[in-house]
């Protein structure tokens, strides 16, 4: 067996005390295992995230699965600059906007590539002090 020849998973729990943080939380961990330092994002291009979801996990699974998107699709690495989570009568409606720029390694530090959020033990649940997600990616 070839121990610590690939790392196919990453995974992390976020905790905070409203919907709000918790997504701010998962979003930002998410991109600092792809940029070690999002500090280093300017806010060159800009991206408008509208979401719902009838179930809250899966709205903060479509979430995640955005900035992966705009990674593979456009280069970008993105930070979030505003971000609402409200309740509708479809159950969960987020509004975001994402800002940051192209990855660039001259001026990146970059960390691991990360493909896919995964519904493995993936969950959002509501805890006495606020809200609590685990999240698995696969990297």
């Amino acid at each position: 067996m070839l121990e610590g020849l690939t790392r196919a998973d990453a995974a992390f729990r976020a905790e905070e005390a409203d919907l709000a943080g918790l997504f701010r939380t998962a979003w930002r961990a998410t991109l600092e295992l792809m940029l070690p330092d999002p500090a280093s994002l300017q806010a060159r291009e800009r991206r408008r995230i509208a979401l719902t979801n009838p179930a809250v996990d899966l709205l903060l699974f479509d979430f995640l699965s955005e900035l992966v998107y705009y990674k593979d699709a456009e280069g970008l690495l993105l930070g979030l600059a505003s971000l609402a989570v409200e309740t509708s009568p479809a159950g969960y409606r987020l509004e975001a906007e994402a800002a940051g720029e192209a990855a660039d390694p001259a001026r990146h530090e970059l960390g691991v590539d990360v493909k896919a959020v995964t519904l493995h033990r993936f969950a959002v649940e509501r805890t006495p002090e606020g809200w609590q997600a685990t999240v698995v990616l696969d990297v």
